[in-house]
C-alpha cells in the first residue's frame, strides 16, 4: 500500500510540477475518506533548493528520508547545468531495488537515466527534451508522443500537466479508480487522461480540439453497451468511414477502435469496483459482449483478469 512519499528537489527545480506532486500527495484529504500520505520534500543535503523562478524552497529532509519511501519522485530540474551526484543516483537505485515506485516528472527523467533506471525501458519526458534524453542515454527507449509511461514500477511523465496524469495513475494502481477519480475532482482535472495499466497511453481527447467529433464521442460514451464500429460512428458523423477514421485520429490521437476499447475498459473497471454485477453482466454493460472478450482485453491491456482486478480494488481500504 502506498503510504510514504519522498520528492527529490534538485537545483533549479520547476515550481509548477513540484507543486503538483505536493498537491497530489502532500495535501491531507483523510477527513474526506481519502488516503493520507507521509509526505516529504527532500534535497541533497536538507538545505534550501533554488527554483527556476528565482526563489528558494526550504526542504526539511535530506536523502536519508528517501530510504523509507514507497514512492520516490524526482521533480524537473536544470539537467543541462546540473548532474545529480552519486548519493542521489544510489538512493534512486536502492528505491527501485526494494520495490518502491520511482517516478520522474519532465526533466526529472534525466536523473533516472543517470541512475541507469531507464536502460532498456520505455520512458518519456517533455517533447522538447526527448531527443536530448535519447542521445544522453541511448539504452533508454524514449517515446516523445505520450503523456507518461509505466515500465515495471518506473514511471516517467512528460512536462507540466502530464505530472497530474502520472500521479493519478499511481493512485489508481494503488487505491483504485474511485479514489483517483475523487482526487481528480478535488483538483478539478480530468480523472482519465490515461491508458490504465497499459505501458503507454495515446494523446488524450481534448474537447477544444474535437469540435467536429465531440457530439459523436458523447453519444458513444452514453451507449457503450451497444455495438459500435467505424462504420456506425462514421454514420453518426455523416462521414465516409475512411474520412472519419482519418479525422478521428487527427483530433484524438487514437484510432476509433483503440479509443472505443479504452473507454469500454474504463467502464468495465468502474463496474467491477463499484457494482455487484457478475463478469458476464459487466461484459455486456461495457460493450464487450462476452466474458471471454472482456478477459482477453484485460489480459492484453491490463495484464490481469477481471476477477483479479475486482479482488484487488473492490472494497479496498483507503
Amino acid at each position: 500500500m502506498l503510504r510514504n512519499i519522498a520528492v527529490i528537489a534538485l537545483p533549479d527545480v520547476a515550481v509548477f510540477e513540484l507543486g503538483v506532486l505536493c498537491e497530489l500527495f502532500g495535501y491531507d484529504r483523510t477527513a474526506e475518506g481519502l488516503p493520507g500520505y507521509d509526505f516529504a520534500v527532500c534535497s541533497i543535503d536538507g538545505r534550501p533548493v533554488t527554483t527556476h523562478a528565482g526563489f528558494d524552497v526550504v526542504a526539511q529532509f535530506g536523502l536519508d528520508r528517501v530510504e523509507e519511501a514507497d514512492l520516490v519522485a524526482v521533480a524537473p530540474y536544470a539537467y543541462s547545468r546540473f548532474a545529480p551526484p552519486e548519493p542521489v543516483l544510489a538512493a534512486l537505485r536502492r528505491a527501485h531495488e526494494r520495490g518502491a515506485w520511482v517516478m520522474s516528472v519532465c526533466t526529472g527523467a534525466f536523473a533516472l537515466g543517470a541512475a541507469g533506471l531507464l536502460d532498456e525501458r520505455r520512458c518519456t519526458t517533455h517533447w522538447l527534451h526527448a531527443d536530448a534524453l535519447a542521445e544522453r542515454y541511448p539504452a533508454a527507449k524514449v517515446d516523445p508522443d505520450v503523456l507518461y509511461v509505466q515500465d515495471d514500477k518506473v514511471l516517467t511523465s512528460a512536462g507540466t500537466a502530464a505530472s497530474v496524469d502520472a500521479g493519478l495513475h499511481v493512485v489508481r494502481q494503488e487505491h483504485g479508480t474511485a479514489v483517483a477519480t475523487m482526487i481528480a475532482r478535488r483538483m478539478v482535472v480530468p480523472p482519465h487522461r490515461d491508458g490504465g495499466q497499459a505501458q503507454y497511453i495515446e494523446t488524450p481527447v481534448r474537447p477544444i480540439q474535437c469540435e467536429t467529433l465531440q457530439p459523436v464521442l458523447a453519444v458513444v460514451l452514453e451507449t457503450l453497451d451497444r455495438p459500435h464500429t467505424v462504420d456506425t460512428m462514421a454514420g453518426l458523423a455523416h462521414m465516409a468511414p475512411r474520412t472519419f477514421a482519418r479525422k478521428f485520429r487527427s483530433e484524438t490521437g487514437a484510432t476509433p477502435h483503440d479509443w472505443l476499447t479504452h473507454q469500454r475498459l474504463l467502464l468495465a473497471r468502474r463496474l467491477l469496483e463499484e457494482s455487484d454485477l457478475g463478469i458476464d453482466a459487466v461484459a455486456l454493460r461495457s460493450g464487450f459482449g462476452s466474458a471471454a472478450t472482456l478477459r482477453h482485453h484485460f489480459a492484453q491491456r491490463l495484464s490481469t483478469t477481471p476477477q483479479a482486478y475486482r479482488g484487488t480494488f473492490r472494497g479496498q481500504p483507503v
